[in-house]
């Protein structure tokens, strides 16, 4: 193994790391509204720092292997992929982080009715998923994986476009949960870019494997671009 086919290997490494710190703040994310746990909530916002440092760590070794080792094709390409793919992880650690604010100024219990009628925790389950298969498509280097996330995205598009109805609906019925229905739409609003952040993940993939830049092709040339 060469030194730079040993540095790819730990960026590799590193990058998987920061996929599973993020996962870690969704999850966190989610337990600490659905039990309105405020230390857990505090604990996600401390670990955001973390996932900035580990971004701009992740980011200073890419930049760091160009200049020494000039590398090209595929090894080029994975580096470039890999600087704009941590950008993204760290956008999702920042939808993480914009949940607990709003968990730590929730006053009350989030209403269960409030929750299923809006499909919040369903939100965060599909998110959850679609940052799973990124990961999974990265770690595996699996192109058709990485392409499933346009398919997989339509929930997060379907959820966050009736949720206004959804909300609006409630609050005529809830005047006492007016702050809380408002806190829910804009949750739904910040996971719903999870979404857009996996599928800047899954193009970025796609173009280190096979050189195909997909970036502003519609859904379908998305699909068919194989």
């Amino acid at each position: 193994m060469t030194h730079l086919d040993s540095e790819l290997k730990q960026l590799r490494i590193d990058l998987l790391d920061m996929f599973e710190l993020v996962l870690s703040q969704l999850d966190k994310s989610k337990e600490a509204l659905v039990n309105l746990d405020k230390d857990l909530a505090r604990e996600v916002l401390v670990n955001e720092k973390r996932v900035n440092s580990f971004e701009l760590q992740i980011d200073r070794d890419c930049e760091n292997i160009i200049a020494l080792f000039n590398p090209v094709a595929v090894d080029l390409r994975f580096l470039l992929a890999v600087l704009k793919i941590n950008s993204n992880l760290e956008r999702v650690g920042d939808i993480a982080e914009s949940v607990c604010q709003f968990v730590m100024n929730f006053k009350l219990e989030p209403e269960k009715k409030l929750l299923e009628a809006s499909r919040l925790l369903e939100m965060f389950d599909v998110s959850k998923e679609i940052l799973k298969t990124v990961k999974d498509a990265f770690e595996l280097e699996d192109t058709k994986l990485a392409r499933s996330v346009f398919t997989q995205d339509e929930t997060l598009d379907e959820i966050n476009i009736n949720a206004h109805t959804i909300i609006a609906d409630y609050i005529l019925n809830n005047n006492d949960r007016i702050n809380q229905s408002l806190y829910t739409l804009s949750m739904i609003r910040k996971l719903e870019r999870v979404g857009d952040q996996c599928k800047n993940i899954a193009e970025e993939i796609i173009f280190y494997i096979e050189a195909k830049v997909l970036k502003h092709k519609s859904f379908q040339q998305k699909q068919e671009t194989k």
